[in-house]
């Protein structure tokens, strides 16, 4: 087996993003339509100071986007929209939930259901290969070196 380097690992670097549950919780809200500050703090019951930081790293990240809005009679205020690279990481929280429903539920079971608005099935995630063969299970990959691979500095 070769090493990876700890610089040059995708995992490490979006951890560096999302590793952090209040960014997971703000972009929970995000995927369920909620745009608003107040909303999203609602919704997380994350601090004050903490959301503002949060919400500043995913716009900077351009995870999020900071749309204006005035309502009659008060100051401008900002939405927080996802961007296309922040709709890429449904699948993540996607994952994360099915997880979770699994081994941390309530005995009752899943507290949210996400389902197919045209036909109304549940939606499951499956890994594919480019030649559209279903991956059961990670014993069934094989990590290679990427373009981007590079020796561990203490190699």
């Amino acid at each position: 087996m070769w090493a990876l380097s700890v610089e040059n690992c995708s995992i490490e670097r979006t951890v560096g993003i999302l590793g952090e549950k209040w960014t997971l919780l703000i972009l929970r809200e995000a995927f369920n339509g909620v745009r608003r500050f107040a909303d999203i703090q609602a919704g997380t019951g994350a601090p004050r100071q903490v959301l503002s930081a949060r919400l500043a790293k995913l716009v900077e990240q351009d995870l999020l986007r900071r749309v204006p809005y005035q309502e009659p009679g008060q100051r401008q205020r900002y939405e927080y929209r996802l961007t296309a690279k922040g709709l890429d990481l449904y699948p993540i929280l996607v994952a994360l939930m099915h997880w979770g429903d699994r081994y941390m539920a309530d005995p009752e079971g899943a507290p949210v259901v996400l389902t197919h608005r045209d036909c109304g099935a549940p939606i499951h995630l499956e890994a594919r290969c480019a030649d559209d063969h279903k991956i059961p299970s990670p014993r069934e990959v094989t990590p290679v070196q990427g373009p981007g691979y590079r020796m561990p500095a203490s190699a």
